[in-house]
């Protein structure tokens, strides 16, 4: 695993039985053993909290856990942006070494309603590495998917060309009765004009307002 350092302080996947004299009744099953299970919940692909898919090769989630790497796996993911400030969790790591994954750590207070403070400047190194598309798949995420994430995620938008309505409604539906004023204030006042010189993106772009998504 390779952690990139952002700026010191900012940034630390019949037969048919048929006929007479056939007893077509189906076969009783013996009760599964706890190998069994075992055995089964191996094949299960458990997605983090607040899972979605936000472009072409960017994902956003809340902070995975063990039981979502398999998942994980089949994403195919080159990178992973990282937005608390606490250390990564060993196991989750250990994951993102033997997976070949970059981790870019962008530590962002997660403070509460009246002493949210968004650090612009993070946000737009953050949206630096989600804009290189050398970085993709790429998955973003905090704790549990909604503030930090949903802010990011918002400025991409508006980079996006998404009108402020439709921004709103995506971030509301993640952060739904927790959704902050001050967050929707931060992306609101966003300039992304300093932006667009690394908005020469791959990845598709999309208009969206109204509820109505089109290529552009």
């Amino acid at each position: 695993m390779k952690v990139e350092n952002c700026k010191a302080e900012m940034c630390r996947a019949i037969e048919v039985v048929s006929g007479h004299g056939h007893d077509l009744s189906p076969p009783e099953k013996s009760p599964l053993t706890g190998e069994d299970l075992e055995r089964e919940g191996e094949d299960l692909f458990v997605p983090p909290l607040n899972f979605a898919m936000v472009d072409n090769g960017i994902f956003r989630s809340g902070f995975p856990d063990s039981a979502n790497f398999s998942f994980l796996q089949t994403l195919g993911l080159r990178s992973i942006i990282y937005l608390c400030p606490e250390p990564y969790p060993e196991a989750n790591a250990e994951f993102l070494k033997s997976n070949g994954i970059r981790l870019f750590e962008f530590g962002i207070e997660g403070h509460k309603e009246p002493f949210v403070n968004i650090p612009e400047d993070t946000i737009r190194e953050a949206l630096k590495i989600v804009l290189d598309v050398r970085n993709h798949p790429l998955l973003i995420h905090c704790k549990r998917g909604k503030h930090r994430t949903g802010c990011l995620v918002g400025c991409l938008r508006k980079l996006q060309r998404w009108c402020l309505s439709s921004v709103f409604d995506e971030y509301q539906r993640f952060a739904a009765a927790k959704a902050r004023v001050s967050d929707q204030r931060f992306m609101e006042l966003f300039d992304v004009s300093s932006m667009k010189a690394f908005a020469n993106v791959t990845f598709s772009i999309h208009t969206s307002c109204f509820g109505i998504n089109r290529k552009r």
